[in-house]
């Protein structure tokens, strides 16, 4: 025998198999994959960034140790020539400017251009002189004109474009303080993250974009299964409660993907209906076949009891085994017809708004003369109000079939008693007797179709239902029919015995109508 799963697995089981559950773990995958990758590429890009930096310093450096001889010798009137100075280290990648405090000024706003190679428009030169100024580099040069300071401040310029500037090197003269500024201009320095924030960069926000339209794409497929299992769902609730009308799973499909589902779940529906249709119009059909030669046998037993003398035993006794085969002949084909119509509506149960309440009412009140003739009572306690999705011809032969399976097992001045309470979106229809109850072997086996446990003589009428005929023959078939009509309709029953050990009690219990 297997093991019950524990309940802690079965429940990861269905997250895990649920659209629900793989869309949440879906979430956390989109959520979690991006930072712990852009976390490992910043921390890369950061040690890129270092050699970047360290390079251009260094080059910064030979740049300065370069020049120190020829700036150790100017004074003011060799500024000018100064550029052409710094035009034979400049080239296409690196871009070179030259700052000067004199020895008579002190603090940042000390420090002046002096040349730049290539040429660079003055509004440029005192833009970046403003920034440099508001990040405190020359400032600190200002203090002790010592220290190589690597850079990684972005510059845009007014001819468009920027420029990343990469070291600022000092070098101490007897004129003042020198400040060599290198700067780059090349996709590789403008397009990395130097003075930025990494998730700045292009290729960050190309994939970040790129990951975006994939996550979007993919929940949008999700989503739109979703949707479509949800239109799927709401037009199989609506042909269960009968509100279709005549709408079909391929119309409301807008996956292309689900067409072929689509027109299975149609032609299955049509199929069931057409099942239902069929086995109706067979169970009439055959109940009228039989039941013409069944008259016809019965009318034609009358003449000939006449005409037997009442002295002639023999032939009196196979009349009347005559007449009692057609009468159980005819409760059998009545009790065919009612197992067929019965299969019938678990095809296509029909789901209407009935007042459980009214039906009760008034069927309770329509056993008054069957009461008073076997001499019990009856109790009922009906709430108002409640309203339940089914057929009503469905919950009055439920309703018929137990109060009178009741009936026919309570004792004289018995009292069946029936009870209709709402708890909750459930309605609860409870019918209790107080006859000898049931064998509890027998408990399970009370709803199987052809079980009886009653004594003979203990019929109900001739057109009595649940199928016994006139001399008390049950054919075990009401209480079947009776759930077979409740599980259509979304219910559940149960028989039980009384704790006080009097009597029997089935209790029903229907979805209440929304």
């Amino acid at each position: 025998m297997a093991l019950p799963q524990p309940r802690s697995k079965s429940r990861i089981g269905w997250l895990w198999r649920s659209l629900a559950g793989q869309v949440t773990l879906l979430t956390i995958v989109f959520v979690a994959v991006p930072a712990l990758i852009y976390d490992q590429f910043r921390r890369a890009d950061e040690v890129s960034q270092t050699l970047l930096l360290q390079s251009a310093e260094q080059q910064g450096t030979l740049i300065a140790r370069a020049l120190e001889p020829e700036l150790a010798r100017a004074d003011r009137a060799a500024l000018p020539q100064l550029g052409a100075s710094l035009a034979r280290f400049a080239d296409e990648r690196t871009r070179l400017r030259l700052l000067v405090q004199p020895r008579t000024l002190s603090g940042g706003d000390g420090f002046f251009y002096v040349a730049s190679a290539p040429h660079v428009p003055i509004a440029d030169l005192d833009a970046e002189r403003g920034q440099l100024l508001e990040q405190g580099v020359l400032a600190r040069l200002g203090v002790s004109c010592a220290g190589n300071e690597p850079l990684a401040m972005r510059v845009p310029r007014t001819s468009g474009g920027v420029e990343v500037l990469s070291s600022v090197t000092p070098i101490k003269t007897s004129f003042g303080c020198w400040a060599l500024v290198t700067s780059h201009a090349t996709e590789g320095w403008v397009g990395s993250s130097l003075g930025r924030p990494y998730w700045k960069t292009p290729v960050v926000q190309a994939a970040a974009l790129i990951y975006v339209i994939m996550a979007i794409l993919v929940f949008a497929v999700l989503l739109g299964v979703w949707r479509n299992l949800h239109r799927f769902g709401a037009l199989a609730r609506g042909i269960v409660n009968g509100d279709a009308g005549t709408a079909s799973f391929a119309e409301r499909n807008t996956v292309p993907e689900l067409a072929g589902v689509a027109e299975d779940f149609d032609r299955l529906v049509d199929s069931l209906r057409q099942s239902a249709l069929l086995l109706r119009r067979a169970a009439e059909d055959n109940a009228h076949a039989f039941k013409t030669p069944i008259a016809v046998i019965r009318q034609s037993s009358e003449p000939l009891r006449r005409a037997l003398p009442p002295d002639d035993s023999r032939c009196q006794r196979a009349l009347a085994m005559i007449e009692r085969s057609v009468d159980k002949l005819d409760g059998l084909v009545s009790s065919t017809r009612r197992m067929d119509e019965a299969t019938a509506d678990l095809l296509e149960p029909p789901r209407r708004k009935v007042n459980l309440s009214a039906l009760v009412e008034r069927m309770a009140n329509s056993y008054t003369g069957l009461l008073a003739e076997r001499r019990l009572h009856m109790r009922s306690t009906v709430e108002a109000g409640v309203v339940v999705r089914a057929s009503e011809d469905l919950l009055e032969t439920v309703v018929e079939n137990i109060v009178e399976n009741a009936v026919s097992f309570s004792p004289e001045n018995g009292t069946v008693q029936v009870r209709l309470m709402r708890h909750g979106n459930r309605a609860e229809l409870t019918v209790e007797d107080e006859g000898p109850g049931v064998d509890p072997a027998n408990l399970p086996r009370i709803f199987e179709r052809y079980f009886s446990q009653r004594e003979a003589g203990k019929g109900m009428p001739a057109d009595d239902p649940t199928g016994q005929t006139a001399e008390g023959t049950h054919f075990g078939i009401g209480l079947w029919i009776v759930r077979r009509n409740v599980e259509a309709v979304g219910g559940k029953i149960q028989g039980e015995n009384r704790r006080d050990g009097k009597g029997f009690r089935i209790r029903i219990t229907l979805p209440v109508a929304q």
